[in-house]
């Protein structure tokens, strides 16, 4: 199985295809086939049929807009724009070490 330079929650552009220049977070990654589902990014429509109620309970039919993978070639990653750890900055007296 090859491993992807993306993961799950990672901030993507995509860089090829139709939503070239397009930016969106990973929903999923499916590395078997090499593909990403990235948030608001190749969006297709499903068409679905009305259910009866059962054991998952009635589903109401017709068309559902959803994201489609794309292969992880055409995303590139992106920095984050929020640190990840919980430290704050440090002020600008107290990077230059000066007690008073």
């Amino acid at each position: 199985m090859p491993k992807l330079h993306v993961k799950k929650g990672d901030l993507v552009q995509v860089i090829a295809g139709k939503d070239k220049g397009a930016k969106g977070r990973v929903i999923r990654a499916i590395p078997r086939e090499e593909r990403v589902v990235v948030e608001g990014v190749n969006m297709i429509t499903k068409h679905s049929k009305v259910t009866a109620t059962g054991p998952r309970g009635a589903q109401q039919g017709g068309p559902q807009r959803m994201e489609a993978p794309i292969h992880v070639s055409n995303v590139k990653k992106l920095k984050d724009e929020e640190p990840k750890d919980d430290k704050p900055a440090k002020k600008a007296d107290e990077a230059s070490g000066e007690d008073s």
